[in-house]
């Protein structure tokens, strides 16, 4: 199912999301992924979020983590191990890769292995200069006497 949007009334209001438009596009052209290995996304906290992955079999050395820029890429794969014959096998090992796209500021913290987990701790740290900040409002002066009389006192 391809459905397009048209994200002009979206222009006439915004300024800088032009890359909003971008990942929405590319999310829509993907195909159907496959759903392995299965995962969870949660908020621990109001900017602390963790990602866990089932990745049963599969040890430290087997699993890649790395953090680019707005990305986080999970690849998974067992090296080979002989042949073993099964006479049952459920669990899949089968090599994979995640990406997940980040928002600005979300920086990957640590990742670790818990009961068969692959857990991503993520925070996002806004800087000091992006936070909302009050504006002090002059009265009645010009902007550059106002200046000189806030370095005189």
């Amino acid at each position: 199912m391809r459905t397009t949007f048209d994200f002009a009334p979206l222009w006439r209001s915004t300024i800088g999301l032009d890359h909003l438009a971008d990942l929405v596009d590319s999310a829509l052209r993907q195909a159907p992924e496959d759903n392995y290995p299965p995962y969870n996304i949660e908020r621990t906290s109001e900017d602390h979020y963790q990602i866990s992955l089932a990745v049963l079999g599969f040890g430290v050395d087997d699993v890649t983590v790395t953090a680019e820029q707005n990305a986080l890429i999970i690849e998974g794969r067992k090296p080979e191990s002989g042949a073993r014959e099964y006479l049952y096998q459920e669990i899949a090992a089968r090599p994979f890769r995640r990406v997940f796209n980040l928002a600005e500021y979300v920086q990957v913290k640590q990742a670790s292995f818990r009961d068969g987990l692959l857990v991503i701790d993520l925070v996002r740290e806004v800087p000091e200069a992006m936070k909302p900040r009050k504006i002090r409002i002059a009265n009645g002066a010009s902007p550059t006497s106002q200046i000189e009389q806030e370095k005189a006192a």
